[in-house]
């Protein structure tokens, strides 16, 4: 008996040293490395350089109630929240959400009042930070209308006992993420348990795609893996963080103020309305690249065994390649193109949900069983954050490391048995992401 269970030890040790053995999925012969580097200029090839530029240029446009901005709104561009260290990057800037839970333990999104209560918000854990009243809106046609006594400024309920921020993610490279084959994340969470011994059971879920339809697609994007697609997750900001219905959020969340005529982003003349744009911005923009420089150095290497040893890289997943091009993903929506398919990956993530001990108690897309669940933060571009974890309340490498638990409870303390030395080494290669 000591025998077998040496030998079960020897086998689950072998999976924390070389855990990147286990997951690297690749879907075809031939991958190659994915463009990687903080580049505003050029494309990763899924676009031409002037439509690249075109793209950005609307992705940070400044909106105005005008174009249908508000009423109620956390942003006025896609820029001013991703924006670190360019267009399409992380950054500080947070949002709020709350809720409740009912008698049986479910969430329950609030209803908010404004207006002094005559009107409301109903359905919505999100909580908008800004309103375009009280005050003078000036709509499309230049028109001013007198709002000076219509207060519609959001306010957390105080029957809302659970509430959170999240900051903003990084959307850089995420034209690859997009192409990932739902079946590799899938993979990837099997082998997770595997490695793990169980102790690791990350949460795949389905999530509507909004542009097939809600046909179901495994969800990747947001902290609760809440969207599948670029094009979804591009029409749900722009209604829920700066208040412009669009083709597949036609409608806005209310009416108080409102000077302009659902759904206010409309197709150009290209046939293309903003959100289409954004979604082929991100889809060209290049991953993040690595300090090559610090990623080079003794202390970053010997971090990097350290971060595989300790079970790191069991969820932070180093390496993924995306389907082949010409695979048909989003519901029949979308085809990946050659620029985007059997691309080679580091995202230091697996876009998973897992309880880590810091969920919010938010639910969205993943039912009740993603309550206490977060998506995977991907480490890529990590070293151009300050403000760590799902609120961003964590402000040194250590302190997040620390604050998890739960699924990660064994890892941790593997971290906690390093020296000194081994620490410093191990956050050295973090910063080098």
């Amino acid at each position: 008996m000591r025998l077998v269970k040496l030998g079960l030890l020897i086998v689950f040790a072998a999976a924390l040293v070389c855990p990147f053995a286990f997951t690297r999925p690749v879907q075809g012969q031939g991958a190659s490395e994915a463009p990687a580097d903080y580049d505003s200029f050029n494309s990763n090839g899924f676009t031409d350089a002037a439509t690249f530029a075109a793209d950005k240029d609307t992705f940070d446009e400044t909106e105005d109630t005008g174009a249908g901005l508000g009423p109620t709104y956390n942003a006025q561009s896609c820029r001013e929240c991703h924006q670190n260290p360019i267009s399409g990057g992380i950054s500080q800037v947070t949002e709020l959400r709350c809720g409740h839970e009912d008698s049986s333990g479910n969430f329950v999104a609030p209803t908010i009042f404004i207006n002094d209560g005559q009107a409301s918000i109903p359905n919505r854990s999100l909580v908008n930070d800004r309103a375009i009243c009280p005050g003078i809106v000036t709509d499309k046609g230049g028109v001013q209308h007198n709002f000076l006594q219509t207060n519609i400024q959001e306010r957390v309920p105080g029957s809302e006992n659970i509430r959170t921020f999240r900051t903003t993610t990084n959307a850089l490279g995420d034209g690859f993420v997009e192409c990932i084959d739902s079946n590799t994340l899938v993979s990837i969470a099997n082998q997770e348990r595997q490695q793990s011994g169980g102790r690791i059971n990350p949460l795949v879920i389905q999530v509507p795609v909004l542009e097939a339809g809600g046909k179901l697609r495994v969800g990747r994007f947001g902290w609760k893996a809440q969207m599948a697609s670029l094009l979804s997750f591009a029409s749900d900001a722009y209604v829920n963080e700066m208040g412009i219905s669009n083709p597949l959020n036609p409608t806005d969340f209310t009416t108080v103020c409102k000077v302009t005529t659902d759904p206010e982003d409309q197709p150009g003349a290209d046939g293309l309305a903003d959100i289409d744009k954004f979604a082929r911005f991100m889809r060209a923009t290049k991953a993040p690249s690595r300090d090559a420089t610090l990623a080079a150095t003794s202390d970053a290497r010997a971090g990097a065994q350290i971060f595989n040893s300790i079970g790191c890289a069991i969820c932070h997943v180093t390496t993924i390649t995306t389907a082949p091009a010409g695979t048909v993903i989003n519901g029949g929506a979308f085809t990946v193109p050659p620029a985007l398919g059997n691309k080679i990956i580091h995202p230091f993530g697996d876009f998973l949900l897992h309880n880590v001990g810091t969920g919010d108690g938010i639910v969205q897309n993943g039912g009740e069983a993603s309550e206490n669940t977060m998506r995977t933060p991907p480490l890529w571009g990590v070293r151009t954050r300050d403000r760590l974890m799902h609120d961003g309340e964590s402000l040194t490498r250590n302190d997040a490391i620390l604050r998890h638990a739960g699924e990660a409870t064994f890892v941790i303390n593997n971290y906690k048995n390093l020296s000194g030395t081994q620490r410093s080494q191990l956050i050295t290669f973090i910063n080098s992401l």
